[in-house]
């Protein structure tokens, strides 16, 4: 891409972009070219990160390990459903990632949670994400029971209206009275470690970044 054409796509980005100022989203324009590589120079191809792409930066940059969570990870960057993050998904899907308000980061993991996108985080659901969030512990007790205790326990503290799951006005009351069960049902934000190491990579040089940080 011509540099003409680069810095008209990253002044439109910025405009659109509430975290990043235009110097950080020419550094992430840079970069998502740079992981994209040939296909940005062939015609009539969707020039996108697709889901293993992406869950590889996830998996290589942010230590993610959940399959589940990284799937919904992606399908929270990938807000038309193509099956690709486009570079205005990427910006406006790292912008929440690395520096949005608890509020954006409220609804961003609760749609994470809310594994059918029924509005609600069902007693399943949340067995589904516990059963592949905590480590498989070697024991002669049925896993699945402790599992299940887990859900009871996570619903007495966030099920204020008590009918059995989670609303987003419950998990909204929850986090702001405890801000730690914004990840209650597994990792799916960066944690601050990896986010500054990122931000100093990419920010200084994208074409030097690497997935093994």
């Amino acid at each position: 891409m011509n540099r003409k054409k680069l810095q008209k796509l990253t002044d439109t980005l910025t405009k659109n972009c509430k975290h990043f100022n235009t110097y950080e989203v020419n550094c992430l324009v840079n970069l998502f070219y740079t992981l994209v590589g040939d296909a940005a120079e062939r015609p009539g191809t969707v020039v996108g990160l697709d889901r293993n792409a992406f869950r590889n930066i996830l998996h290589m940059t942010f230590g993610m390990t959940d399959d589940m969570i990284m799937d919904r990870v992606f399908r929270g960057f990938d807000k038309d459903n193509d099956g690709c993050v486009n570079i205005a998904e990427w910006i406006n899907g790292l912008s929440l990632f690395l520096r949005g308000s608890l509020e954006e980061k409220m609804k961003y993991c609760f749609e994470v949670f809310d594994l059918n996108g029924d509005g609600f985080i069902s007693k399943e659901e949340m067995f589904h994400m516990l059963k592949n969030s905590l480590l498989k512990q070697p024991s002669e007790e049925d896993p699945d029971e402790g599992i299940k205790d887990l859900v009871e326990i996570t619903l007495k503290k966030m099920d204020h209206d008590h009918d059995g799951k989670l609303s987003f006005a419950d998990y909204e009351q929850a986090v702001r009275e405890e801000t730690l069960l914004l990840e209650a049902f597994g990792p799916c934000l960066p944690d601050p470690k990896s986010q500054m190491e990122f931000e100093a990579q990419v920010f200084k040089d994208p074409h030097e970044f690497s997935y093994d940080m």
